[in-house]
């Protein structure tokens, strides 16, 4: 079995972010274009700070790639901080009065320390930037067996949008996405989301929201019901909560399957032979209320996967707190932050969807190399298609 994964190193201000993923097949072509764009995308959007302006993410190739395909070997990329001052005292001082909502304290605690500076340099969403990178990789290896992801920001606030994405309009809807400060592909939404960011920097707040991710092509069949670590749809909600400041994840319909009656929720079974050509095998429901998941497999439909990110923990204003080491009252010590990062949450949880997605596909098709996972794809398909075998 093909085990993909993919570890992370490095701090918020250190010298470099590095990513390490094994587990690709040889001969995948690596999109370098493609990969910085997302990390450009993961940059952007209305209400982030600072940095955003000192940073200019890109990879760069230490290993695992020749002539701009894999080897077979662990690829390992590295992207570079330019605001590198983790060990400058005066840049990056002691922190002794912890944010609330953010690791400060407890991790301050659990590594015996009265200053935060350890905890909160790891626990920085700088650290997703490499997540985004391995996510994008993945991506590479999803679109040689035509499997896309698209994610964009469902709500700011109290202000949503209610598009219904489709595949047959996905360019259209990128386009709408990218063009979008907020990246949210509805012009009216926009505008209120950017008014709500707005306002919340005017009285030196900050506001969280929805992010929604599909993933459209998937065969039938990735993931298991089997064992309860091999199911994708928690491999999924694992991943979602594991972004920095996200606090709620659903998938399909999510909770609001537990308001109504299994007739209102259960997607009824359709078959079209004629659509017999599509990883889907010909089975089709006339709703998506499962997700694209039922029993922790991907069942032909588009995978849907909602996360809920809390506002960010560092605010202008300050939150009451203490100081550790007088136990006294104090104000929350401030750290350059953004107003919103929801925009910016939208490309990371893409991403991560994108890279566990990719993990089952080499886990059911294996093969050393990317003709060789191609060929099983194919007899796979084939079999199913020719249910019931004789």
């Amino acid at each position: 079995m093909a085990d993909l994964t993919c570890q992370t190193a490095g701090e918020s201000h250190g010298p470099a972010l590095t990513a390490l993923v094994n587990g690709l097949p040889a001969g995948l072509p690596v999109d370098v274009d493609f990969i910085n764009s997302e990390l450009h995308r993961r940059q952007g959007g209305y209400g982030r700070g600072g940095r955003q302006r000192i940073e200019s993410d890109a990879i760069t190739l230490l290993a695992g790639v020749r002539r701009g395909v894999t080897t077979g070997a662990p690829v390992v990329m590295q992207i570079p901080n330019r605001d590198s001052r983790l060990d400058d005292a005066q840049k990056t001082p002691a922190v002794h009065r912890p944010r609330p909502g953010h690791a400060d304290l407890a991790g301050s605690v659990k590594w015996l320390t009265t200053d935060c500076r350890e905890t909160l340099e790891r626990a920085s969403a700088r650290e997703t930037a490499s997540r985004v990178a391995a996510g994008a990789l993945a991506r590479c290896l999803l679109r040689e067996f035509v499997i896309e992801t698209f994610g964009f920001v469902r709500s700011i606030h109290s202000t949503s949008t209610d598009v219904s994405i489709d595949l047959e309009q996905l360019d259209q809807w990128r386009q709408r996405r990218d063009a979008s400060e907020v990246y949210c592909p509805d012009d009216v939404a926009t505008k209120a989301m950017i008014e709500t960011i707005h306002r919340a920097k005017t009285e030196k707040d900050t506001v969280g929201g929805i992010v929604e991710t599909h993933v459209f092509g998937c065969p039938i069949g990735l993931g298991s019901c089997m064992n309860w670590q091999e199911k994708l749809d928690s491999r999924l909600a694992a991943a979602v909560m594991g972004i920095q400041a996200f606090k709620g994840v659903e998938i399909g319909l999510g909770f609001e399957a537990a308001h109504r009656f299994g007739s209102q929720v259960h997607d009824p079974i359709k078959h079209d032979a004629s659509q017999a050509f599509l990883p889907s095998l010909g089975f089709m429901r006339p709703t998506n209320n499962a997700g694209g998941l039922e029993g922790g497999m991907t069942n032909g439909m588009p995978i849907v996967v909602r996360g809920a990110m809390k506002p960010i923990s560092t605010l202008l204003r300050g939150l009451p707190s203490v100081d550790l080491n007088t136990k006294q009252p104090e104000m929350s010590q401030y750290e350059r932050s953004d107003i919103c990062a929801v925009s910016a949450a939208s490309v990371v949880m893409e991403n991560v969807i994108a890279f566990e997605v990719a993990r089952t596909l080499r886990e059911k098709f294996a093969g050393d190399s990317l003709t060789e996972m191609r060929a099983n794809v194919n007899a796979y398909l084939d079999h199913a298609r020719r249910l019931p075998l004789k």
